[in-house]
């Protein structure tokens, strides 16, 4: 048996990979229920090796502590079963992945998809853990060797399209992003990355009310349950009425789609950590809300798996006053830090400055957040996710300069900010607060 990319599939039913190849192109459009396919294709096959394989794939790439120690439990079983080649490329790199050791998973997979480039499954990930990397603009060049050798003809080629808008839009080609983005999605308008390229675009040339007509246009599409990262998008939105000012709709959101979203996952929590944070920073009166949603995140970040939602749990902590909670992250990610492996390079060089900048900032410490902050922010990408993600450090340290009155490195970074979005209201808000500091 094979499966829909031509690949075989060892220990498969006709029936098996039927719900195999169903699995597999939920998980690449992030739309349906992958989890419960790839169950279905194990009961139909149950030694079907990929759909262990494939089932464990969004169990490691959630960066979840919990979910990670279901994706172990698939991978013990897998290890007993006949595999090929490619299946064992995928579990190779999926132990790795499972430990936290991403470089290693990707730099696997990178290799394997020049022997096997229609591997939809090993696209996937791959983008993930470079996002996970800081380096989702690496899918770019992924893609260009792939797409040549696709068929326009063959099904889930707006896939791939849409892998490769996304590399383009992080390796900042705004331009050509964009229109592949938008032809991606007239071939899966339900795919969730081409809604999420153009909504990137958008952010980054600050085009808010062009981001707000294209995600309104195309609601019926993202906003449907099957969309399981929708929270993402609405985020996204939120960010569209911050830079045009209504900060109150942004809020209006964050209490409503977002929340009713978020998944029990730390990377969507993240979400709420982020719009909250920048908020909560502008003035907004956010009440309990700091209180409730740092209660989510209990079990979903423990400092030891991956540094972005250790951040963001950070966030949470420390708004909320659940001051021991954060310590006790404090001391896992130093432990961490100090273990000697790819992962604790990570913690070391982003994580501890971050974080430490953080609680200055919390603490009213302006001038120190400022002195962990500045340094930091030229190894921001280590932390992982995209430009847009990353930005509210940039966000805190600007605020940090201005709270601390340090007029010259206010006014610079308020400068740089202007210069790509220069119609952003927190932007030119910035500017204001920058220039009214005394010299």
């Amino acid at each position: 048996m094979r499966d829909a990319q031509g690949y075989e599939l060892s220990g498969a039913t006709t029936e098996g990979a039927r719900y195999y190849n169903s699995a597999a192109r939920a998980f690449t459009l992030i739309y349906g229920d992958a989890t419960g396919l790839y169950d279905a294709a194990v009961k139909a096959s149950p030694a079907l090796v990929m759909a262990y394989l494939g089932k464990a794939w969004p169990l490691v790439l959630a960066n979840d502590p919990m979910m990670a120690v279901s994706a172990r439990a698939l991978l013990n079983r897998a290890c007993e079963m006949r595999m090929n080649d490619r299946e064992r490329a995928h579990l190779a790199a999926l132990t790795h992945a499972a430990i936290g050791h991403r470089a290693s998973a990707v730099a696997i997979l990178d290799r394997h998809l020049m022997t096997y480039p229609f591997d939809l499954v090993a696209h996937m990930a791959a983008l993930q853990m470079d996002g996970h990397l800081g380096r989702f603009h690496w899918a770019r060049d992924r893609s260009a060797r792939a797409l040549p050798l696709w068929s326009k003809a063959q099904k889930s080629y707006g896939i791939m399209q849409s892998f490769y808008s996304f590399g383009l839009e992080e390796a900042g080609d705004y331009a050509q992003a964009e229109d592949t983005a938008r032809a991606a999605a007239e071939l899966e308008p339900f795919g969730y990355w081409p809604h999420h390229c153009v909504s990137h675009v958008m952010e980054m040339l600050g085009r808010p009310k062009d981001g707000l007509a294209w995600m309104e246009g195309r609601e019926p599409f993202w906003s449907s349950q099957d969309n399981l990262n929708r929270v993402h998008i609405w985020w996204h939105k939120a960010l569209f009425h911050m830079e045009l000012g209504q900060y109150e709709a942004a809020l209006q959101i964050y209490d409503g789609p977002i929340l009713a979203t978020m998944r029990p996952a730390s990377m969507s929590i993240c979400n709420g950590a982020a719009l909250l944070w920048r908020l909560d920073s502008l003035g907004c009166a956010l009440g309990d809300r700091w209180q409730h949603l740092a209660a989510r995140w209990e079990g979903h970040a423990d400092g030891k798996l991956y540094v972005f939602p250790d951040i963001h749990a950070a966030m949470s902590e420390l708004r909320a006053g659940h001051i021991p909670q954060f310590e006790r992250r404090l001391k896992a990610m130093r432990e961490t830090a100090a273990d000697g492996t790819q992962l604790g390079a990570i913690y070391r060089d982003i994580g501890l400055p971050v974080v430490e900048g953080l609680s200055a900032f919390h603490h009213g410490a302006y001038a120190r957040a400022v002195e962990h902050l500045l340094p930091a922010r030229f190894d921001l990408w280590k932390m992982g996710g995209s430009k847009a993600q990353r930005d509210v450090i940039d966000w805190t340290l600007l605020e940090a300069a201005v709270r601390a009155e340090q007029r010259d490195i206010a006014v610079s970074l308020a400068h740089e900010r202007l210069a790509m979005r220069p119609q952003s209201a927190p932007n030119r808000r910035f500017l204001e607060a920058a220039m009214a500091i005394a010299t």
